[in-house]
């Protein structure tokens, strides 16, 4: 197929549009394969929407390989389903509500786990009818709050969805592990620099969760590595290793020290090794008490929730968000310290905590038998030689506390080191939630019912095509991989002169005739301006019909090395048939 320039709805840019602040957002706005609607919501135009397509045609390709079968589903859904699994509130504020004339409450499919488990409800019974592999590609929505960064982050995008249904464990573990080798030969085909990474599962539920991860530095979510062992994990699913519980007895009694101005972790610890209690603290020495409050997205009320950490860490919202979820997090608000006077703000410890019915929960390091300094519970004072497990007992242990660059490893196998990505994928076990809200059942070959179990797992579509620019462009533009590409050779004519046009047309029409997909640039503009639009579309291969063609040779381009190379005329189109089969 040619695709002639001068007849392609395509306008390129040579300033980046205000709004952007990625190199893909700015690269796919200026080389014409995007247009900005609304915030988050993006239209395709016709090159954008080629590459999309091939995008997609790759993640048929490997589903289908593995027996799934496609579907699909309408994006407006009935309340009544997402009700059933609490989702409806679970999904807060990130929904798209609406009503339609008869007052009936409708949203905007965000993912699509209660239609699937209805279809395969409404359409099997049989032990014999599993097990069954779904998915759709189709566009989602969620309400962003801050949609940025062009189509990584929107509010509409498209995505793939997959819902495995077994009869029992071993056959999920089974769909499982052939969803995550699909994805990996996925991935690769498309050319993407990833990793895989132990998750959490959030609101989809379920057990065992794993992303798939491109590392970028415009990437939202914060992963660790350790490289020795090759433990990956997303922040928010890291386990703290906790230390040995220490024997009690012998420890120094608690004692309140008058310490003031102390409010901050910095001011105690000066103050402190000032005081001459007879050693050396550390900010790992104190225990900080952080106050948030929490409310489940079917609760009216807030309320206190406290976590407890060494005072040499901050608390990683994300990663408390994470370990009380579904539940929404907030930080207390001076209207919070007065409806709670015994709070006493730099000065909060354990006894007032529990005394006034407050859960406190605390980090994994803070064992039996370690020794703190914390609030007293009154201004100006701290508790020294306060022992877990001797003077007060936590309700628990919560995952709260900031991972950092150089922390041991959960698996024992060295340091960790952290990066940022973009997630491209996630799979989960999500188990029997969704079946047991469902009442999914197989009569099976005892004619007693057996229920389903199910897996979910998703590839964002568009976002992918997104990280691809990320991950492949220069300083010139877009640097396509051939497998999905909008074209295999991107023909610059370059020159007025007849015979120049007239080779460029003979050497495209021959090369679409080999089954080569040509864009032709046929257009009455200079060679600079052809040569830039060339750069920023990103088509892997760039054949320059121009002056050489009076001596019988055209140049030959690699966009992503820029290596170039002459050929003779009545050579270049076996060459270039060649190069993209290889």
């Amino acid at each position: 197929m040619i695709t002639r320039m001068s007849s392609l709805f395509l306008r390129t840019l040579r300033e980046d549009p205000a709004d952007a602040e990625v190199p893909s957002h700015k690269l796919l706005v200026r080389a014409g394969y995007v247009r900005r609607v609304a915030p988050g919501v993006y239209s395709w135009l016709p090159l954008g929407w080629r590459v999309l397509r091939n995008v997609e045609r790759v993640i048929r390709e490997e589903m289908d390989a593995i027996g799934a079968q496609e579907v699909h589903f309408p994006a407006l859904l009935p309340r009544e389903a997402y009700e059933s699994t609490g989702r409806w509130t679970e999904y807060g504020s990130t929904l798209f509500r609406l009503k339609d004339r008869k007052n009936a409450d409708y949203l905007l499919g965000p993912t699509h786990e209660e239609l699937f488990t209805l279809m395969v409800k409404g359409e099997f019974s049989s032990y014999k009818d599993y097990p069954v592999v779904l998915y759709q590609i189709q566009n989602k929505y969620r309400d962003e709050e801050r949609p940025r960064a062009g189509i990584l982050r929107g509010r509409e995008f498209v995505m793939k969805d997959s819902y495995s249904f077994d009869l029992d464990d071993d056959g999920l573990s089974a769909s499982y592990q052939a969803h995550r080798d699909a994805y990996i030969r996925i991935f690769e085909r498309l050319g993407i620099e990833y990793h895989i990474v132990s998750a959490v599962s959030g609101a989809m539920g379920g057990s065992a969760s794993e992303e798939f991860l491109a590392p970028a530095e415009v990437g939202e979510d914060t992963y660790v590595r350790c490289l020795e062992s090759g433990y990956a994990a997303n922040v928010e699913a890291v386990t703290t290793p906790a230390p040995p519980a220490r024997p009690i007895e012998g420890l120094p009694a608690a004692q309140v020290h008058h310490t003031p101005d102390t409010p901050t972790i910095e001011t105690l610890v000066t103050f402190l090794n000032g005081a001459g209690l007879g050693r050396e603290f550390t900010a790992a020495d104190t225990l900080k008490n952080v106050i948030v409050k929490t409310k489940l997205p079917a609760a009216k009320e807030w309320t206190l929730l406290a976590v407890g950490l060494p005072g040499d860490r901050e608390v990683d919202l994300k990663r408390l968000e994470a370990a009380v979820a579904p539940a929404e997090v907030a930080l207390l608000e001076e209207a919070d310290f007065k409806a709670n006077p015994w709070l006493v703000k730099g000065y909060i410890g354990p006894k007032a905590l529990q005394d006034n019915g407050v859960r406190y929960l605390v980090d994994p390091r803070v064992v039996t038998g370690t020794a703190w300094v914390t609030g007293a519970d009154k201004p100006d004072h701290h508790v020294v030689d306060l022992v877990a497990g001797r003077d007060f007992t936590p309700d628990g242990t919560i995952e709260a506390a900031e991972v950092r660059e150089g922390d041991e490893s959960p698996d024992g196998g060295g340091k960790l080191v952290m990066a940022r990505g973009i997630e491209i994928g996630h799979i989960f076990q999500l188990g029997r939630k969704y079946a047991d809200a469902f009442g999914l059942d197989a009569l099976g070959p005892d004619s007693k019912p057996v229920r389903i179990t199910m897996g979910s797992y998703g590839i964002g579509v568009s976002r992918a095509l997104a990280v691809i620019a990320e991950q492949r462009a220069d300083d010139k533009g877009l640097v396509w991989p051939r497998e999905i590409a909008p074209a295999d050779v991107h023909v610059v004519v370059a020159g007025k002169d007849e015979a120049v046009r007239e080779g460029g047309e003979r050497i495209a029409a021959e090369l679409d005739a080999a089954g080569v997909r040509v864009l032709l640039d046929d257009r009455k503009a200079s060679p600079g301006v052809k040569f830039a639009d060339a750069e920023l579309v990103g088509v892997p291969t760039i054949l320059v019909v121009g002056r050489g063609l009076a001596n019988g040779v055209v140049e030959v381009k690699d966009r992503a090395t820029g290596e170039r190379v002459e050929i003779g005329v009545d050579k270049v189109v076996d060459h270039l048939v060649e190069l993209c089969r290889s």
